[in-house]
């Protein structure tokens, strides 16, 4: 079905143009009214957007805005991002998760500044080529941050777009993913050629659908249709199927993983080790731990690495947390016993907890800092 068939079945009853330019402008008008207030939205530069939207990937708005302004306070331009201590990135990054995010938004910084004098490019096809940066981010930064006629296709858009044309199928697999592409730059270029729509139209128009769909369209069955502003053409509406749509396929099963985690203290000084040679988490600080089976005791564990007898170990209550379809139960043992002599160099660190607050470390291994306190008691008494 092309352009024409799908605006059709949307039964907006006008030609492509018409009709597009209509739901631009009823767009942008809500948006001018409904918008939230958020941080990133009272600046064009760039870099600025750009950082927002890389936070704002699998992260929700009201966790980003506090990253996002101690970012700018620390790394408010592409020489500071290019030119900062990793360690430094990753502890800013601290808590928000999926770390490949601030590592490639450094090598984009570097590159940048190499072949660019540090000026971000305003051409989509090279900001498309930066590392980290997908179609969907290079379309936000050149329509929000540059006002240029780029498309954006997000979680919250494929949700407005696919009730509002009542789009059978996988969002997520090519026919029906070309098809949302293509309708998010017609939209876009019918607000860009719609004058009366005034300043900044592509960047107003591409975060209304974002907009809309975070606060308004949103999942599951019970949207805020009567304050929606494409209500009465929406045809998931109009068929009393809104809960319908997106098609998207069954979630992938949740995954149990356990690790053994051991937390050894020595005159006040707790050890850590470096993760190092592996994607995930790599560049992170955090307690010695290995992955067990669901039977496996973590003392054997931790007394086979770590040379630490098996009665020497005292338990803290396991750590549960989850990250995409794995569900992590991280059993925690303390201990405290004489350093190793391996234990001073390389990827080991021993340190206090005033130094532990100024270490990135992952944020299941930072909620363990806060057992630290009075948790070692029957380990001195075992040692």
């Amino acid at each position: 079905m092309g352009l024409e068939g799908i605006l059709k079945f949307g039964n907006t009853g006008q030609d492509p143009k018409t009709a597009l330019a209509g739901i631009a402008e009823r767009l942008t008008r809500w948006f001018d009214r409904k918008a939230r207030d958020l941080p990133w939205r009272k600046t064009q530069d760039p870099y600025a957007v750009w950082i927002s939207e890389v936070m704002l990937q699998q992260t929700q708005v009201q966790t980003v805005i506090p990253y996002w302004g101690r970012w700018m306070d620390h790394l408010p331009g592409i020489r500071e991002l290019a030119e900062a201590p990793p360690e430094l990135v990753l502890k800013l990054w601290e808590g928000l998760g999926y770390y490949s995010r601030a590592r490639n938004l450094q090598r984009a910084a570097c590159q940048i500044l190499e072949e660019h004098n540090g000026v971000f490019p305003d051409d989509p096809a090279t900001i498309l080529s930066l590392p980290g940066i997908g179609r969907y981010t290079a379309g936000a930064i050149a329509s929000i941050a540059l006002d240029q006629p780029e498309p954006i296709l997000d979680g919250n858009v494929i949700r407005v777009l696919t009730r509002f044309f009542a789009l059978e199928g996988d969002p997520k697999a090519r026919p029906l993913n070309h098809r949302l592409w293509e309708l998010a730059a017609a939209l876009v270029q019918a607000a860009h050629s719609a004058e009366r729509l005034g300043d900044r139209r592509c960047a107003r128009v591409n975060q209304s659908l974002m907009e809309l769909g975070a606060t308004v369209c949103t999942p599951g069955a019970q949207p805020a249709c009567g304050v929606c502003p494409l209500a009465d053409a929406c045809e998931a509406r109009r068929r009393g199927q809104v809960e319908r749509f997106p098609e998207l396929p069954p979630r992938v099963p949740i995954t149990a993983r356990f690790f053994a985690t051991g937390i050894i203290e020595h005159q006040g000084r707790y050890l850590l080790r470096l993760r190092e040679n592996t994607e995930v988490n790599r560049g992170f600080w955090e307690f010695p731990n290995w992955e067990t089976g669901s039977s496996d005791s973590p003392e054997a564990v931790l007394s086979e690495q770590l040379g630490i007898p098996p009665n020497h170990w005292s338990s803290l209550p396991d750590l549960r947390h989850h990250i995409t379809r794995y569900r992590m139960t991280q059993r925690v043992r303390c201990a405290c016993f004489l350093p190793s002599p391996d234990w001073t160099q390389g990827t080991w660190l021993w340190a206090t907890a005033t130094e532990l607050e100024s270490l990135a470390m992952t944020s299941a291994h930072r909620k363990l800092t806060l057992s630290l306190t009075g948790a070692f008691e029957k380990s001195r008494q075992l040692s």
